[in-house]
């Protein structure tokens, strides 16, 4: 049995006109402000069934006994399906570690772990069938104490192969020497809160069983070449016979990386030989992917009076929770940023990430930089403090710049104007005071908690540099296929490539590309698919530098293609030819023929990887290493408005001064500063996943809060375009940077209204009034 499911993801003709520089408009956003968009909670096809999963409640508990039989006869059941009915591998995991069961066996190590799989004719049948599923459980005590995981040799083991999942020193220099140098010590300890992607689309899919025994998949997901590596095993099929297409998205951030429903919807498919369909609410949401990792950071720094830095001494504790997923390349991160963009001659870091029966935590927008940057540009004030310098200063003076050696040895080879990027930040134009007399500018806003009084104004800085693309040795590569030919009288460029659209704005972007490079208007935009070379994740702010690259790559070579039609056509110098505007122009001649003219009924086709420069993995005892492609900076000033007495806080302004290389579609690069700004604004007050005992006390976006339009103050961009040599076009990628810098840049602004130390985020009202 194989279809094409109603709504499935159709070509998207990019509007109007625009090269690399230009802000088209994008395809998508008319359908998604319309809600006429195709989520993949919409896909449908007749005879399919509705998929649901039964998850543990408990964070840690051994499976005495699984009893089906009362679910399978429920009326409309389809199947019911335990681990024992995993066709093939029966675990999967993201970069290798394999480590996730695909349906719990012997024991739960989360709560929310899937154990059993229904499919009925209707999803509420499917629901309440799940509910008669019998489950005998002897329940355990969770290991949710990550720093015994790591530290305490006594302590019960996660998972078999222990507790510690990776641990990367970072050495520079004589630390100790240097402590009896210094003239200035400061210190301190930070925590940040688990965070959740909080995307619009939970998640969902559809598979479709084929006549090759095989079967095609309709999902939402940020890599689907990662995804068919893991799926084809646990299904016992070559890959070859899995078809992925992209299904709409409804944002990602990282919380798409793992596999969620795919597998699961799969089995059921292949099992009933009928469609299925999953769709999580937003409750199962919580629990079906990972979210950003908490951490427990320890720092030290030493100083001369004027502020120089003379070492840093750093330790860097992060829960992954219950299973491996990104947890090693979160480390890898917060390692080698875990001091920022700052020239420190001596330094120790240690970088740890753990198992415990906590909620899993992988890939989130800033991956393993976030939480360092909170504890390094904490410090940074503390030390301006101590130091009687102002907040700037201080970062001025230990400022990196171009030829700058940073905490692994890797070199800044591109321009980083850091210092300056800082002094524009606090030249900016201050948002005018407070008025009063509109309750809506007030903290507590129109609830009318405060008329003004005890209102107190505070102004800070944060400075963010993130990496850009995979690190530590990846070989991270894009590839696209490019097609030219003339279709109804018209050139027309075809772009295919596998890389997931979350909401970025990449399809635009593939269009403006090819635009600049074949100079021709009407691009066509394929659906996304593993029919294609791999694309890499629509993560680490890395597709339009990678699949930009592929998509530039590829259009270079059709172009070369053209030129050498034209060149037999029309007799001239293949040296001598150009596009631009549909047109074949000669430097000596000027314009020869229409691209049409050229083309006639050839068709000139291309398919090319993009790589880019080689990096290396960190050295395991000093983490040393050229381990990160390219590095991207981003700074914030904001402005706060505390009510110290009801602990309210009211962001009034949020500055940033970004560098991005190239400015390649302005709207979209501001749209992502903005929505990297508002999640780095959600976590320095308010967002925050409440764990107790390993249980999820708030699953759900009544409790589990997230910026909204009142919370998102006015924002001033000074947006630089200091070229990468290395890079595409010379473009920075641009999406994380924003949220790194944003959340120490809020807390110091309050630290500066309220004089308190604040060293945890989100800053709770709590911790504003000393009521707790």
């Amino acid at each position: 049995m194989s279809a094409t499911p109603v709504r499935a993801p159709r070509d998207i003709a990019a509007p109007g006109t625009g090269g690399v520089g230009d802000s088209p408009l994008r395809p998508d956003g008319t359908l998604k402000v319309r809600g006429e968009f195709a989520y993949s909670s919409d896909l449908w096809i007749d005879g399919m069934l509705w998929g649901a999963t039964l998850r543990s409640p408990h964070p840690r508990a051994k499976i005495v006994s699984i009893d089906v039989s009362e679910a399978l006869a429920h009326p409309g059941v389809a199947a019911v399906l335990t681990h024992e009915d995993v066709p093939g591998r029966k675990h999967f995991g993201l970069d290798h570690t394999w480590d996730q069961p695909v349906l719990a066996a012997g024991e739960v190590r989360h709560q929310g772990e899937p154990i059993a799989l229904v499919a009925a004719d209707h999803p509420e049948t499917a629901r309440r069938a799940m509910e008669k599923i019998r489950i005998g459980y002897e329940v355990l005590e969770p290991l949710t104490d990550a720093r015994r995981a790591a530290f305490d040799p006594a302590y019960p083991q996660v998972q078999p192969r222990g507790n510690l999942a990776r641990h990367q020193p970072v050495r520079v220099g004589d630390v100790e020497a240097a402590k009896a140098r210094a003239e200035v010590v400061v210190s301190g300890e930070y925590r940040v809160g688990i965070q959740d992607q909080a995307f619009l689309g939970p998640e969902s899919g559809l598979a479709v069983p084929a006549e090759d025994g095989g079967v095609d998949l309709y999902v939402a997901t940020q890599w689907m070449h990662n995804d068919l590596k893991q799926i084809a095993p646990c299904l016992g099929l070559p890959e070859e016979r899995i078809r992925m297409t992209l299904s709409g998205v409804g944002g990602a951030f990282g919380g798409r990386e793992d596999l969620s429903m795919q597998i699961h919807a799969a089995m059921l498919a292949l099992h009933t030989g009928r469609p299925v369909k999953i769709v999580y609410n937003r409750y199962e949401s919580f629990f079906g992917h990972v979210h950003r990792h908490p951490a427990e950071m320890r720092y030290e720094y030493g100083a001369t009076k004027d502020g120089r830095i003379l070492y840093a001494d750093v330790e860097i504790l992060l829960d992954g929770g219950a299973y491996t997923s990104a947890t090693m390349n979160v480390v890898g991160n917060a390692a080698s940023l875990g001091v920022g963009p700052y020239v420190i001659p001596n330094i120790r870091i240690d970088a740890y990430g753990v198992y415990t029966n906590n909620p899993p935590c992988g890939a989130m927008r800033g991956f393993g930089a976030v939480q360092a940057c909170f504890a390094y540009e904490s410090m940074m004030d503390k030390l301006a403090e101590a130091c009687g310098l102002d907040p700037v200063t201080v970062r001025q003076v230990n400022a990196a710049s171009q030829g700058s050696e940073l905490a692994t040895g890797q070199v800044v080879w591109a321009p980083l104007p850091m210092a300056e990027m800082l002094q524009q930040a606090r030249e900016l134009p201050m948002p005018p005071p407070l008025d009063a007399s509109d309750l809506r500018n007030l903290p507590g806003g129109a609830s009318q908690t405060t008329h003004g009084e005890g209102v107190r104004r505070g102004v800070g800085y944060g400075v963010g540099l993130k990496n850009i693309c995979f690190s530590e040795g990846f070989d991270d590569y894009s590839t696209a296929r490019v097609r030219l030919e003339v279709i109804g009288g018209e050139a027309t460029a075809l772009v295919h490539t596998a890389a997931a659209e979350v909401g970025q704005g990449l399809v635009t972007l593939e269009a403006q590309i090819a635009r600049t490079e074949l100079g021709v208007e009407r691009v066509v935009i394929h659906p996304a698919d593993n029919q294609v070379g791999d694309a890499g994740s629509s993560s680490a702010s890395r597709q339009s530098y990678m699949t930009g690259g592929a998509v530039m790559t590829a259009c270079q070579a059709v172009r070369e293609g053209v030129f050498a039609l034209a060149a037999a056509r029309l007799g001239r110098t293949y040296d001598d030819l150009s596009l631009a505007g549909g047109k074949v122009v000669s430097a000596s001649a000027g314009v020869l023929a229409a691209i049409e003219d050229v083309l006639g009924d050839a068709v000139v086709e291309e398919t090319r990887e993009y790589h880019h420069e080689p990096t290396t993995g960190m050295d395991p005892v000093t983490g040393r290493g050229d381990s990160h492609t390219q590095l991207a900076l981003c700074v914030h000033r904001a402005v706060v408005d505390v009510d110290v007495e009801l602990g309210l806080v009211k962001v009034v302004e949020l500055a940033a001064v970004q560098d991005v290389g190239k400015i390649l579609n302005r709207l979209s690069l501001e749209g992502q500063i903005h929505g990297g700004t508002a999640q780095g604004l959600g976590l320095a007050v308010m967002e925050e996943i409440v764990v107790a005992g390993g249980k999820v006390r708030n699953p759900s976006f009544t409790d589990y809060l997230i910026p909204t339009i009142l919370d998102m103050p006015p924002m001033r961009l000074e947006i630089l375009e200091n070229a990468d040599p290395r890079a595409p076009y010379g473009l920075r990628g641009a999406g994380e940077p924003p949220t790194l810098s944003s959340t120490p840049a809020i807390v110091a602004a309050i630290r500066d209204a309220t004089g308190l130390a604040l060293t945890r985020v989100p800053v709770r009202p709590e911790h504003i009034t000393g009521s707790s």
